[in-house]
């Protein structure tokens, strides 16, 4: 009977992007039971109820996997304790919105939505300190979007409003897309510097000239979220020397520092060995000249910061999360992580 309760899954976690939405089932062990992925959420533009039945259907993937033995008791929940860290629940009420929507859903009898950073700040935290009311730290996220959480010691939470440019946001994939056909887009014109970013621009459209991508965009036959896939090909041409693209990846170690910093002074944590976690898509790339410059201005401003970029997928974060939550032994932990290892951020 012990066996069969351990086998059954203890939490569902939803880590939901912009770019995607992952979901896993977790025994109390730490065993993964099921696994799925779907497509990206964003209820700024489609609602909470649209994004919860989007997140829905990825949920219910993940429990069609799920044999006899490994289902939850006949009270039609798919876990005990769902965990879901979505983008773009910024504010408290939006937290509180979502997490309405979700209980509606029936997946289990209790459920937490935070926003998505804290699955980033959890993935990379692997021990807790003694005396400390919970997991703390720092995390910052850079992937379609830009944003950062701090948790101290004794609890206290700090976070950003994290609306694009209105909260005085810049970075994420989006932005860097925008400054990748600003660039070439002044340079193919004349009123900019030469740059290899429009030669890697017209290729990855496969256009001619930069202008072409321009009017495609303003005539809605190009869709703007085209933009948010840029920034690889921001970080090659760094990688390749080029000073315009090296300036603006500059730039971003700089955003990412300050976020972090800031984050850090409001808890009083730059005295103090602080984990940072990074994670994300454009911190994951690890381009050396962006990580180069996050841990030098880290360095100078909290030397005893512990700079980490996650190697496991934030629905590991949420996973854990909802770990700490049911009282899952210590090896659960371990466990779930063995089973992601090598898996892409």
């Amino acid at each position: 009977m012990a066996e069969a309760t351990a086998l059954r899954p203890a939490v569902l976690a939803i880590d939901g992007g912009n770019s995607k939405t992952d979901v896993a089932l977790v025994a109390s062990d730490g065993t993964l039971l099921a696994s799925a992925r779907g497509p990206g959420i964003n209820a700024h533009d489609v609602g909470v109820e649209a994004t919860v039945l989007i997140l829905d259907t990825v949920v219910k993937q993940a429990a069609a996997q799920l044999s006899g033995r490994y289902r939850a008791d006949g009270t039609g929940w798919v876990a005990m304790h769902t965990v879901a860290c979505l983008a773009n629940a910024d504010l408290p009420e939006e937290e509180a919105e979502h997490a309405a929507a979700v209980r509606a859903q029936g997946w289990s009898p209790t459920a937490t939505v935070v926003n998505d950073t804290f699955a980033i700040l959890r993935s990379g935290l692997t021990d807790r300190v003694e005396g400390s009311a919970s997991h703390w730290g720092v995390a910052v996220v850079c992937g379609a979007g830009i944003n950062a959480v701090g948790v101290a010691p004794d609890g206290r939470v700090t976070r950003y409003l994290a609306l694009g440019t209105i909260s005085g946001d810049w970075g994420g994939g989006y932005g860097l897309g925008l400054e990748v056909l600003w660039h070439a887009a002044r340079a193919e014109d004349g009123r900019g510097p030469g740059t290899m970013l429009t030669g890697h621009l017209t290729s990855h459209f496969g256009v001619e000239r930069v202008e072409e991508i321009t009017i495609g965009i303003h005539q809605g036959k190009i869709d703007d979220d085209e933009l948010s896939r840029l920034a690889p090909l921001l970080l090659r041409a760094a990688d390749e020397g080029d000073p315009v693209a090296r300036a603006v990846v500059n730039r971003l170690a700089g955003e990412i520092s300050v976020m972090a910093i800031t984050a850090m002074r409001r808890l009083d944590l730059t005295g103090l060995a602080t984990p940072v976690i990074l994670g994300g898509g454009v911190i994951t790339a690890r381009n050396p000249l962006l990580m180069d410059g996050i841990t030098r201005q880290l360095a100078e401003a909290a030397p005893r910061a512990q700079v980490r970029v996650i190697d496991v997928p934030p629905v590991v974060g949420a996973a854990l999360l909802g770990l700490d939550q049911v009282d899952a032994p210590p090896a659960a932990e371990a466990r779930l992580r063995v089973a992601y290892d090598g898996s892409n951020p």
